[in-house]
């Protein structure tokens, strides 16, 4: 089984769904079989989804080992992000807002802004969220 986060198109509440594959829930979100939480609508995105970092329990743990896979985890994100969102630089303020008000286009958009301007964002009930990047190594 594997977790997603998602999200309601139509009331913006986010929700977690269990399904057996990345591709089982991406056939169920297609064919409207998956309703939101709150107003029962089919209208539901696949939102990006915390990293899961597997640890042994054993008390021998290998941090170079732990940081290595956390880096990993981090870089699918990163892969994800920039797969499926539209890259809008240090614009992304005025390209969150432009979204939120005008209703404009839905496509999920990254980029850079201020921590003043992300506080403000979220202040105005603009859902944004911050993720760790990793630069590319050479």
């Amino acid at each position: 089984m594997i977790v997603f986060n998602l999200s309601c198109k139509d009331c913006n509440t986010y929700f977690e769904g269990w399904f057996a594959s990345a591709k089982s829930c991406d056939s169920q979100i297609k064919k409207n079989m998956v309703k939101c939480v709150t107003c029962s609508s089919s209208r539901i995105t696949k939102e990006l989804s915390r990293p899961n970092v597997g640890v042994k329990s054993d008390h021998d743990l290998n941090i170079e080992k732990v940081l290595t896979e956390l880096k990993k985890k981090v870089r699918e994100v990163k892969k994800f992000v920039q797969e499926n969102c539209d890259y809008v630089g240090d614009q992304f303020a005025y390209e969150a807002r432009r979204i939120h008000y005008d209703n404009s286009k839905k496509k999920p958009i990254y980029g850079s802004t201020s921590k003043s301007e992300l506080i403000n964002l979220k202040e105005e009930g603009i859902n944004v969220s911050t993720i760790p990047w990793i630069e590319d190594e050479n």
